[in-house]
């Protein structure tokens, strides 16, 4: 079976993945989510706690408010009064400080900015029976735990910009402290915007974030050159971008729905000696191919570096 096949499979069989964490049977896994009353250092009154309660949190909260998820039984801490107002006209509960929201549920996502992630945690005691799943790009786990405990169960995540809209798809590694439960747990949150995969090393997320952490900016990219091109060429600028902007959307839905490579796809369009062909002879005349392994090369390395330099001074 081709990768391109098999992803198409696995996309089919995501719904089934996802219901089955809540079906009958399986409480365990929602278990492994939430401390209940009276469980850890007091009564837990939420199943899960987000710090920082910016884009990627609220779309988070929707996703999980609309698959069923109890929205009175999520938690979220914000200084800003405005973002707090926010959560709580979707149903979940609102905190100013951080540690009030780490001490009221068992499961606890980190989703504020990279760059204030080491002070964020510096002010808070996270306790150490909590599952933390951080969706702080660039933020290594050992960074993680060397301010929360060396035995906490980490889950690093890397979505990307579409899981705003609950179209992304999100690679997640999970260090060697969490167990199955608490995988399931981590994945089920992050399936509330959109595809998730597992990697078994942290490097590849590296790799990860230069292939989907950034890859919307490289199609928003092309789309720009070819809405501008088109204009060029004599096109109304509204026209351009409107075929420019259906063409990838169409494009995209082939790759996904067909399960056919996109090699092949590319190749089904390109009759010889036609438009197509012309056009694709140019690209690679400028070495495209290899420029964008250049770029996405260049995209890793510096994912490195900033995990590298993760909490340094």
């Amino acid at each position: 079976m081709s990768v391109w096949r098999r992803q198409n499979t696995q996309l089919a069989c995501r719904s089934q993945v996802v219901d089955s964490l809540a079906a009958p049977g399986t409480q365990k896994v929602q278990a492994a989510a939430v401390v209940q009353a009276g469980g850890g250092k007091g009564a837990r009154t939420a199943d899960i706690a987000f710090i920082g309660g910016g884009n990627m949190a609220k779309s988070l909260l929707r996703g999980l408010i609309d698959a069923g998820h109890d929205a009175g039984r999520l938690a979220v801490s914000d200084p800003n009064a405005d973002c707090r107002a926010e959560i709580e006209a979707l149903g979940a509960r609102a905190v100013a400080h951080n540690q009030q929201a780490a001490d009221c549920a068992n499961t606890v996502v980190l989703a504020v900015k990279p760059q204030v992630l080491a002070g964020v945690l510096a002010g808070m005691s996270i306790p150490g029976e909590s599952l933390i799943v951080s969706v702080c790009a660039g933020v290594p786990v050992d960074g993680i735990a060397n301010l929360t405990s060396k035995d906490q169960a980490i889950v690093r995540c890397m979505p990307n910009t579409a899981s705003l809209l609950r179209a992304g798809i999100t690679a997640l590694y999970a260090n060697a402290n969490t167990d199955e439960n608490g995988r399931q747990a981590a994945e089920k949150i992050l399936s509330a915007v959109g595809e998730t995969l597992w990697v078994d090393t942290e490097a590849e997320l590296d790799t990860v974030t230069a292939v989907s952490g950034s890859g919307p900016a490289y199609f928003f990219y092309l789309m720009e050159a070819m809405a501008k091109a088109g204009e060029s060429l004599g096109l109304d600028p509204e026209v351009a971008a409107r075929l420019t902007v259906e063409t990838a959307w169409g494009a995209a839905r082939m790759a996904r729905e067909t399960g056919t490579a996109p090699s092949t796809l590319r190749r089904n369009v390109t009759s010889p000696g036609g438009t197509t062909e012309a056009a694709i002879n140019t690209l690679n005349e400028g070495d495209v191919n290899d420029k964008v392994v250049e770029a996405l090369g260049r995209a890793r390395q510096r994912a490195r570096e900033i995990a590298d330099g993760f909490g340094s001074k």
